[in-house]
């Protein structure tokens, strides 16, 4: 149940292998939100050990359906991308351009 959970002398994963998978993520997430799937432009836009930042760019008339009411689906969508990120003992951003 808890194999690998403390091993020791491991150091921190690297945010490269852990950036494409919460990649991968956030764009199944996004194209089961969007009617236009071919115009989502999701990029890596800064990577640490510590942090691995996304923007994210959609049709404007996708735009309400990422965003949603009061902003619930991004923060739904912030949400299980930080619970993810935490796997890798990264931080994660998303940020939603217009």
């Amino acid at each position: 149940m808890f194999k690998g959970l403390f091993s020791s002398g491991s150091s921190a994963p690297s945010s490269g292998g852990a950036a494409k998978e919460l990649e991968s993520l956030l764009e199944k997430m996004i194209i089961a939100l969007v009617d236009e799937p071919n115009d989502i432009k999701l990029e890596q836009v800064g990577s640490t050990d510590e942090l691995v930042s996304f923007e994210l760019r959609v049709a404007k008339s996708d735009l309400g359906k990422v965003i949603g009411k009061k902003g619930r689906t991004a923060s739904a969508m912030r949400t299980i991308l930080s619970a993810a990120s935490r796997k890798h003992r990264v931080g994660s951003d998303l940020r939603i351009v217009e």
